[in-house]
């Protein structure tokens, strides 16, 4: 039932809107407009005063199909934004099946497949007559930037039973059930400046104490559920200064609340160790910035999914993946969500690619849970 040509045509003209994260307000206007004429009701929310970005999220309602009003609420939700560089893209369908950009930048795939799909999913219930009940499709800005369209969205605004994030790599049938929990960490070591040359023993090097602490910090992979990792060290600057303040920027994540806490703990204790035998002084501060979620086969939002997969001729695979997505977010205001795969390849890089065979299944996918969520 899903039009082919029509959905290249559709996700070709949304990669070409230029919308690098945090400047969505011309992909907003395509959007609000695109599902407005097809009579879903649409409303911004005003989370872009608190994000800071150039949207807010998206929430647009199907009425329920006649004789589907007692279904579940469900919903979809895909993002707006995309990573740079992503000005100016040109799309070609390449005759191996494939869309690509012209290599100069970003195909934006991510999470524009995503959007086409929905898109199409609406076109079709609404031409076929498709039985479905409600179905909110929520389409957030700044998810490229720390998910923050998705943190900053007011709960209210989320009423459904369980729903789908079109947001994740591999073949059409993954699911990702799991995902870990991510915690944002600044450490700032606080030194004591002298000259390098004349009285070094003077000085309190914040560089040495921080290096200190990282040698003794777990990082990396900690265990199949727990990673962490420094991102960045900074400090200091002319070479006959004893340096007197470094800081450094990591994160923690664990598909376990626990495993997380003590993680940090184990950070925190190597900075306040190597602080205190050098006579240094520092601050650490985490910042959990979005939770865990964890589901297995026999989960409702599970089953229909991988019910409708069947139906659409793919295998459901279920995997527990180490990123975070909206879905995370979603799923601590106490919505369940797992994040379906779509298909899209190398994302994040000018080879970035989108196969023709995918992003109809992913709107196939969309349509077919739509039915099995009400029971049809």
């Amino acid at each position: 039932m899903v039009d082919r040509d029509r959905l290249v045509r559709e996700f070709m003209e949304l990669v070409r809107i230029d919308s690098e994260t945090g400047q969505e307000r011309e992909i907003s206007r395509v959007l609000q407009q695109k599902l407005s004429d097809l009579g879903l009701q649409v409303v911004e929310d005003d989370s872009a005063g608190r994000s800071g970005h150039g949207s807010g999220n998206l929430i647009a309602t199907l009425e329920a199909a006649e004789g589907c009003a007692e279904a579940p609420v469900i919903y979809f939700t895909s993002h707006m934004d995309t990573v740079a560089p992503g000005k100016g893209i040109k799309p070609r369908l390449d005759k191996d099946g494939y869309i690509r950009s012209d290599g100069t930048t970003i195909l934006g795939s991510d999470d524009k497949a995503g959007l086409a799909a929905m898109l199409e999913a609406i076109r079709v219930m609404r031409e076929k007559h498709l039985p479905h009940g409600v179905i909110r499709f929520v389409i957030t800005a700044g998810e490229e930037s720390g998910l923050m369209g998705a943190r900053s969205m007011d709960p209210q605004w989320l009423k459904a039973s369980f729903g789908y994030a079109l947001d994740s790599t591999g073949p059409v049938g993954d699911i990702a059930v799991a995902a870990p929990a991510q915690a944002k960490i600044h450490i700032t070591f606080k030194g004591r400046s002298a000259h390098a040359g004349v009285n070094p023993e003077d000085g309190i090097s914040a560089i040495q104490v921080a290096s200190r602490a990282i040698s003794r910090m777990p990082l990396g992979r900690i265990d199949k559920e727990t990673t962490a990792n420094i991102g960045s060290f900074s400090g200091g600057g002319a070479t006959n200064i004893v340096c007197e303040r470094a800081e450094l920027v990591a994160e923690a994540r664990s598909l376990q609340r626990e495993k997380l806490d003590r993680q940090l703990e184990a950070m925190r204790r190597a900075c306040q160790e190597a602080a205190r035998e050098a006579g240094a002084g520092v601050e650490f501060e985490s910042e959990r910035i979005y939770p865990e979620f964890r589901f297995d086969e026999t989960a409702p939002v599970v089953q229909t999914a991988m019910n409708a997969l069947r139906k659409i001729g793919r295998t459901p695979r279920l995997f527990h993946t180490g990123g975070g997505s909206d879905a995370n977010i979603f799923n601590g205001m106490g919505i369940p969500t797992v994040n379906l795969a779509v298909g899209y390849e190398h994302i994040h890089t000018t080879k970035e690619q989108m196969p023709v065979t995918e992003l109809v299944k992913t709107a196939e996918a969309v349509l077919q849970i739509a039915r099995e969520a009400a029971g049809r």
